[in-house]
Protein backbone atom coordinates (compact mmCIF):
# COMPACT_ATOMS: atom_id res chain seq x y z
CA UNK A 1 0.00 0.00 0.00
CA UNK A 2 1.18 3.52 -0.77
CA UNK A 3 2.50 5.49 2.18
CA UNK A 4 4.12 8.92 2.59
CA UNK A 5 7.45 7.28 3.44
CA UNK A 6 7.69 5.86 -0.09
CA UNK A 7 6.60 9.05 -1.84
CA UNK A 8 8.92 11.73 -3.34
CA UNK A 9 8.05 13.98 -0.42
CA UNK A 10 11.09 15.18 1.52
CA UNK A 11 13.61 13.71 -0.93
CA UNK A 12 16.00 15.27 -3.43
CA UNK A 13 14.14 15.51 -6.72
CA UNK A 14 14.89 15.98 -10.39
CA UNK A 15 12.20 18.26 -11.81
CA UNK A 16 10.95 16.69 -15.03
CA UNK A 17 9.77 19.07 -17.75
CA UNK A 18 8.28 16.43 -20.06
CA UNK A 19 4.85 15.04 -19.38
CA UNK A 20 4.83 12.07 -17.01
CA UNK A 21 1.60 10.85 -15.38
CA UNK A 22 3.66 8.32 -13.43
CA UNK A 23 4.84 11.12 -11.14
CA UNK A 24 1.47 11.21 -9.35
CA UNK A 25 1.60 9.41 -6.02
CA UNK A 26 -1.75 8.34 -4.51
CA UNK A 27 -2.14 7.65 -0.79
CA UNK A 28 -5.20 5.69 0.42
CA UNK A 29 -7.52 7.66 2.68
CA UNK A 30 -8.83 4.70 4.63
CA UNK A 31 -5.86 4.09 6.91
CA UNK A 32 -6.27 7.44 8.67
CA UNK A 33 -10.05 7.17 8.53
CA UNK A 34 -9.84 3.93 10.48
CA UNK A 35 -8.11 5.87 13.28
CA UNK A 36 -11.08 8.23 13.67
CA UNK A 37 -13.81 5.62 13.27
CA UNK A 38 -14.84 6.36 9.70
CA UNK A 39 -16.05 3.30 7.81
CA UNK A 40 -15.40 2.93 4.10
CA UNK A 41 -18.92 1.55 3.70
CA UNK A 42 -20.79 4.51 5.19
CA UNK A 43 -19.02 7.87 5.29
CA UNK A 44 -20.52 10.14 7.98
CA UNK A 45 -19.84 13.20 5.83
CA UNK A 46 -20.00 14.52 2.30
CA UNK A 47 -17.46 16.87 0.82
CA UNK A 48 -14.67 17.72 -1.53
CA UNK A 49 -10.99 18.69 -1.52
CA UNK A 50 -10.52 21.95 -3.43
CA UNK A 51 -6.99 22.54 -4.73
CA UNK A 52 -5.65 25.63 -6.51
CA UNK A 53 -2.58 25.35 -8.72
CA UNK A 54 -0.69 28.51 -9.61
CA UNK A 55 2.28 26.98 -11.46
CA UNK A 56 0.93 25.31 -14.59
CA UNK A 57 2.42 25.96 -18.00
CA UNK A 58 2.81 24.21 -21.36
CA UNK A 59 3.77 25.08 -24.95
CA UNK A 60 1.28 25.76 -27.72
CA UNK A 61 1.77 24.06 -31.08
CA UNK A 62 4.17 26.82 -32.18
CA UNK A 63 6.28 26.42 -29.06
CA UNK A 64 5.05 29.52 -27.24
CA UNK A 65 4.58 29.07 -23.47
CA UNK A 66 1.07 29.26 -22.08
CA UNK A 67 0.29 29.71 -18.39
CA UNK A 68 -2.88 28.97 -16.47
CA UNK A 69 -4.26 28.86 -12.95
CA UNK A 70 -6.01 25.60 -12.19
CA UNK A 71 -8.77 24.63 -9.78
CA UNK A 72 -9.01 20.94 -8.94
CA UNK A 73 -11.83 19.23 -7.01
CA UNK A 74 -11.62 15.71 -5.60
CA UNK A 75 -14.76 14.27 -3.98
CA UNK A 76 -14.31 12.97 -0.43
CA UNK A 77 -15.59 9.62 -1.75
CA UNK A 78 -12.45 9.05 -3.82
CA UNK A 79 -10.35 6.32 -2.15
CA UNK A 80 -7.04 8.18 -2.49
CA UNK A 81 -5.55 11.58 -1.88
CA UNK A 82 -2.76 12.73 -4.19
CA UNK A 83 0.46 13.53 -2.37
CA UNK A 84 1.15 17.22 -2.92
CA UNK A 85 4.80 17.16 -3.99
CA UNK A 86 4.07 14.47 -6.55
CA UNK A 87 1.20 16.67 -7.78
CA UNK A 88 3.61 19.61 -8.16
CA UNK A 89 6.14 17.49 -10.05
CA UNK A 90 3.38 16.19 -12.32
CA UNK A 91 2.16 19.71 -13.15
CA UNK A 92 5.73 20.84 -13.85
CA UNK A 93 6.12 17.96 -16.29
CA UNK A 94 3.85 19.80 -18.75
CA UNK A 95 6.38 22.65 -19.12
CA UNK A 96 7.96 21.52 -22.41
CA UNK A 97 4.98 19.66 -23.89
CA UNK A 98 3.34 21.05 -27.04
CA UNK A 99 -0.42 20.85 -26.70
CA UNK A 100 -3.22 22.23 -28.84
CA UNK A 101 -5.06 24.31 -26.24
CA UNK A 102 -6.29 24.50 -22.66
CA UNK A 103 -9.06 22.03 -23.41
CA UNK A 104 -6.49 19.40 -24.41
CA UNK A 105 -4.51 20.05 -21.22
CA UNK A 106 -7.66 19.87 -19.14
CA UNK A 107 -8.66 16.54 -20.63
CA UNK A 108 -5.26 15.04 -19.75
CA UNK A 109 -5.45 16.42 -16.22
CA UNK A 110 -8.93 14.99 -15.65
CA UNK A 111 -7.87 11.58 -16.93
CA UNK A 112 -4.67 11.33 -14.89
CA UNK A 113 -5.99 12.84 -11.66
CA UNK A 114 -9.13 10.71 -11.74
CA UNK A 115 -6.99 7.62 -12.15
CA UNK A 116 -4.73 8.62 -9.24
CA UNK A 117 -7.61 9.54 -6.93
CA UNK A 118 -9.62 6.48 -7.89
CA UNK A 119 -12.67 8.56 -8.77
CA UNK A 120 -13.81 11.55 -10.82
CA UNK A 121 -11.70 14.69 -10.52
CA UNK A 122 -12.90 18.07 -11.78
CA UNK A 123 -10.50 20.52 -13.42
CA UNK A 124 -11.06 24.19 -14.33
CA UNK A 125 -8.29 26.13 -16.10
CA UNK A 126 -8.25 29.92 -16.13
CA UNK A 127 -5.95 32.34 -17.96
CA UNK A 128 -4.38 35.03 -15.76
CA UNK A 129 -6.68 37.65 -17.28
CA UNK A 130 -9.70 35.65 -16.19
CA UNK A 131 -8.69 36.32 -12.57
CA UNK A 132 -8.96 40.11 -12.85
CA UNK A 133 -11.18 41.39 -10.09
CA UNK A 134 -11.00 38.20 -8.04
CA UNK A 135 -11.90 39.30 -4.51
CA UNK A 136 -9.71 38.56 -1.51
CA UNK A 137 -11.79 37.48 1.45
CA UNK A 138 -11.34 35.54 4.66
CA UNK A 139 -13.85 32.86 5.69
CA UNK A 140 -16.95 34.48 7.17
CA UNK A 141 -18.04 33.86 10.74
CA UNK A 142 -17.54 34.89 14.34
CA UNK A 143 -13.79 35.01 15.04
CA UNK A 144 -12.68 32.71 17.84
CA UNK A 145 -9.18 34.18 17.97
CA UNK A 146 -10.18 37.36 19.83
CA UNK A 147 -10.64 35.42 23.08
CA UNK A 148 -8.07 36.16 25.80
CA UNK A 149 -7.12 32.64 26.93
CA UNK A 150 -4.16 30.70 28.28
CA UNK A 151 -2.84 27.83 26.14
CA UNK A 152 -0.49 25.00 27.01
CA UNK A 153 -1.51 22.10 24.76
CA UNK A 154 -0.08 21.91 21.24
CA UNK A 155 -0.40 18.24 20.34
CA UNK A 156 -1.73 15.69 20.05
CA UNK A 157 -5.26 17.04 19.36
CA UNK A 158 -7.40 17.32 22.46
CA UNK A 159 -11.05 16.52 21.71
CA UNK A 160 -11.67 16.57 25.47
CA UNK A 161 -11.54 20.39 25.20
CA UNK A 162 -14.79 20.30 23.21
CA UNK A 163 -18.00 20.94 25.14
CA UNK A 164 -21.45 22.46 24.68
CA UNK A 165 -23.80 24.70 26.64
CA UNK A 166 -27.54 24.51 27.18
CA UNK A 167 -29.69 25.88 24.39
CA UNK A 168 -29.76 25.82 20.62
CA UNK A 169 -27.64 27.72 18.11
CA UNK A 170 -27.06 28.08 14.43
CA UNK A 171 -23.74 29.79 13.89
CA UNK A 172 -20.51 29.96 11.93
CA UNK A 173 -17.19 30.15 13.78
CA UNK A 174 -13.77 30.92 12.30
CA UNK A 175 -10.16 30.65 13.43
CA UNK A 176 -6.95 31.57 11.63
CA UNK A 177 -4.79 29.71 14.18
CA UNK A 178 -4.88 26.24 12.61
CA UNK A 179 -1.43 24.75 12.15
CA UNK A 180 -0.36 21.15 11.61
CA UNK A 181 2.71 19.45 10.21
CA UNK A 182 3.61 17.40 7.15
CA UNK A 183 3.81 13.67 8.00
CA UNK A 184 7.19 13.25 6.32
CA UNK A 185 9.15 16.52 6.26
CA UNK A 186 7.72 18.02 9.43
CA UNK A 187 7.16 21.31 7.58
CA UNK A 188 4.30 23.37 9.03
CA UNK A 189 0.98 23.72 7.22
CA UNK A 190 -0.90 26.94 8.02
CA UNK A 191 -4.60 27.44 7.61
CA UNK A 192 -7.87 29.07 8.53
CA UNK A 193 -10.84 26.93 9.50
CA UNK A 194 -14.57 27.66 9.30
CA UNK A 195 -17.00 25.61 11.38
CA UNK A 196 -20.73 25.95 10.69
CA UNK A 197 -23.18 24.01 12.84
CA UNK A 198 -26.71 23.78 14.19
CA UNK A 199 -27.25 22.36 17.68
CA UNK A 200 -26.26 22.93 21.28
CA UNK A 201 -23.95 25.99 21.50
CA UNK A 202 -20.32 24.91 21.30
CA UNK A 203 -18.08 26.34 24.01
CA UNK A 204 -15.89 28.79 22.12
CA UNK A 205 -12.95 28.72 24.51
CA UNK A 206 -12.80 24.94 24.37
CA UNK A 207 -13.12 24.94 20.59
CA UNK A 208 -10.23 27.36 20.17
CA UNK A 209 -8.05 25.38 22.56
CA UNK A 210 -8.91 22.25 20.60
CA UNK A 211 -7.91 23.83 17.28
CA UNK A 212 -4.64 25.14 18.74
CA UNK A 213 -3.87 21.61 19.98
CA UNK A 214 -3.22 20.64 16.33
CA UNK A 215 -0.16 22.89 16.31
CA UNK A 216 2.40 20.08 16.65
CA UNK A 217 0.17 17.37 15.17
CA UNK A 218 1.32 15.42 12.12
CA UNK A 219 -1.28 14.71 9.42
CA UNK A 220 -2.15 15.75 5.90
CA UNK A 221 -4.66 18.58 5.38
CA UNK A 222 -7.53 16.28 4.44
CA UNK A 223 -6.94 14.07 7.45
CA UNK A 224 -6.90 17.02 9.88
CA UNK A 225 -10.24 18.31 8.60
CA UNK A 226 -11.85 14.89 8.86
CA UNK A 227 -10.51 14.53 12.41
CA UNK A 228 -11.94 17.94 13.37
CA UNK A 229 -15.30 17.00 11.84
CA UNK A 230 -15.46 13.68 13.65
CA UNK A 231 -14.33 15.07 17.01
CA UNK A 232 -16.96 17.82 16.93
CA UNK A 233 -19.58 15.33 15.77
CA UNK A 234 -18.81 12.92 18.61
CA UNK A 235 -18.29 15.46 21.41
CA UNK A 236 -20.88 18.11 20.52
CA UNK A 237 -23.51 16.12 18.55
CA UNK A 238 -24.66 18.94 16.25
CA UNK A 239 -27.66 18.26 14.03
CA UNK A 240 -25.83 19.88 11.11
CA UNK A 241 -22.10 20.39 10.71
CA UNK A 242 -19.66 21.66 8.09
CA UNK A 243 -15.89 22.11 8.42
CA UNK A 244 -13.92 23.98 5.74
CA UNK A 245 -10.17 24.60 6.04
CA UNK A 246 -8.37 27.04 3.77
CA UNK A 247 -4.64 26.28 3.86
CA UNK A 248 -1.86 28.53 2.62
CA UNK A 249 0.04 27.71 -0.53
CA UNK A 250 3.13 25.56 -0.74
CA UNK A 251 4.93 24.71 -3.97
CA UNK A 252 2.35 26.58 -6.01
CA UNK A 253 -0.55 24.56 -4.56
CA UNK A 254 -3.07 25.19 -1.83
CA UNK A 255 -5.37 22.47 -0.44
CA UNK A 256 -8.78 23.25 1.01
CA UNK A 257 -10.78 20.29 2.36
CA UNK A 258 -14.53 20.63 3.03
CA UNK A 259 -16.67 18.13 4.95
CA UNK A 260 -20.38 18.48 5.69
CA UNK A 261 -23.43 16.57 6.84
CA UNK A 262 -25.34 18.16 3.93
CA UNK A 263 -25.00 16.15 0.71
CA UNK A 264 -26.04 19.20 -1.34
CA UNK A 265 -23.45 21.57 0.15
CA UNK A 266 -20.92 22.84 -2.40
CA UNK A 267 -18.15 25.09 -1.07
CA UNK A 268 -17.03 28.18 -2.88
CA UNK A 269 -13.37 28.85 -3.56
CA UNK A 270 -12.61 32.28 -2.06
CA UNK A 271 -8.98 33.31 -1.96
CA UNK A 272 -7.79 34.39 1.46
CA UNK A 273 -5.23 37.13 2.06
CA UNK A 274 -2.67 34.51 3.15
CA UNK A 275 -3.22 32.41 0.03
Amino acid sequence: MSSPDHSPLGKATVYADRYDAGLLYPIPRQGKRDEIGVSADALPFHGVDVWNGYELSWLDLRGKPVVAVAEFRFPATTPNIVESKSFKLYLNSFAQERLADAAAVGAILVRDLSAAAGGPAEVILRAPGDLDGTPIGEPEGALLDVQELDFDSYGPPRPDFLATHEGDAREVLVSHLLRSNCPVTGQPDWGSVQIAYTGAPIDRAGLLRYLVSFRSHTEFHEQCVERIFMDIRERCAPRELAVYARYTRRGGLDINPFRSTDPAAVPGNPRGARQ
